[in-house]
């Protein structure tokens, strides 16, 4: 498969997962450049957060803002704050081995899905 017809697709399925659960980058954007891309683990991480300033931001926002649902005070609070975080989550980051960047992003993205199989779970009764 031609490489941009790969980089197509991967932007296809974070786009759609993006818009439907607000998700994207590290889950499903990142995890596609590194097997489907062959990208590192830095490289694949570096080029998601690029990918989705435009379009996500500005596409979904647009469609939430529309329909009375983004709390811009929130959204500027959190995006200020976000912005701090994110150089000292890069930086530490680029501290690191591409072997253990992988293995704390696998830790948290298993983790993460604990924790939604758990909330799903309980608000199902079944524990």
């Amino acid at each position: 498969m031609p490489q941009w017809l790969t980089f197509m697709f991967i932007g296809i399925m974070g786009g759609v997962s993006s818009g439907l659960f607000g998700i994207g980058g590290g889950i499903v954007i990142v995890p596609a450049l590194i097997y489907w891309a062959g990208f590192s683990q830095h490289r694949a991480t570096g080029t998601s957060l690029a990918v989705l300033l435009p379009p996500i931001g500005l596409a979904a926002t647009l469609e939430y803002y529309r329909r009375g649902n983004v709390d811009l005070k929130a959204a500027m609070i959190i995006a200020t704050t976000m912005l701090l975080g994110a150089w000292g989550g890069a930086y530490l980051a680029n501290q690191m081995k591409g072997p253990h960047l992988r293995l704390v992003f696998g830790l948290f993205v298993f983790s993460v899905g604990i924790y939604l199989i758990y909330g799903a779970c309980k608000r199902l009764g079944w524990i």
